[in-house]
């Protein structure tokens, strides 16, 4: 942290399940001061894998819901961790396909950007499309719980014409990366799904991801979303 400013790392990490090596070359490159990260590795082993992963980039891990977990930088504290399941359909029905999703979750905490107490919160939303909708109103209802300005990101599985996006709108936040271009895949991006959303009066800002095209290509299938805030 430089000035006041925070930065924060938003990045779908594919499951720890790629080039960890070039993963680790875009987070170092980046230099978050906190990462929200979605698709955190899980299953046998949950905790002990995401320390490992935090430790590749210099980081440490605090807190996580489902999927999803923070990471911080040294010197960094979050303060009133939070975490949260949130209830989505188990069953997802497109035309003649039927899947089951895993449950949701979000994962939130409150860091100093300057002196002014912000919340960080990211989620990942699920594949079914009424269904997130229902899922961001139980995650806006805990941002707005904490009492603060706060950060939004995650992976909502939703390009910005839908309906999540006009109720982030709704809600008066703004989208830091309206003309940050698509988000996904990190080989053909072409689809804007990640979203970083700020309630006033914070300011913020997308930044350009300070990491080789190949190195993005071989760490995820998304690319990163890296945030400047300011009070």
């Amino acid at each position: 942290m430089s000035d006041g400013a925070l930065r924060v790392l938003s990045y779908n990490v594919h499951r720890w399940g790629d080039d960890r090596t070039a993963l680790a070359r875009v987070v170092k490159a980046c230099a978050p001061d906190v990462m929200l990260v979605q698709e955190a590795p899980t299953w046998w082993g949950t905790r002990r894998k995401r320390r490992a992963m935090a430790a590749t980039f210099g980081m440490r891990y605090v807190a996580a819901s489902a999927r999803n977990a923070i990471l911080v930088a040294d010197g960094i504290e979050l303060a009133e961790a939070l975490h949260w399941r949130i209830r989505r359909p188990f069953v997802r029905r497109r035309l003649n396909f039927v899947a089951t999703q895993l449950p949701g979750g979000a994962v939130g905490g409150q860091v100093l950007v300057g002196t002014t107490q912000v919340a960080v919160v990211c989620c990942h939303l699920g594949l079914h499309i009424l269904g997130r909708q229902y899922e961001l109103e139980q995650i806006l209802k805990r941002c707005r719980a904490f009492g603060t300005p706060y950060l939004l990101v995650g992976d909502l599985n939703e390009e910005p014409d839908g309906p999540v996006w006009k109720r982030l709108a709704e809600e008066g936040l703004t989208d830091l990366g309206a003309d940050a271009g698509p988000t996904f895949s990190s080989t053909d991006p072409h689809k804007r799904i990640d979203g970083a959303h700020l309630s006033p009066p914070l300011q913020g800002r997308i930044l350009p991801t300070p990491a080789s095209s190949e190195d993005l290509a071989a760490a995820s299938d998304h690319l990163p979303m890296l945030i400047e805030l300011r009070p």
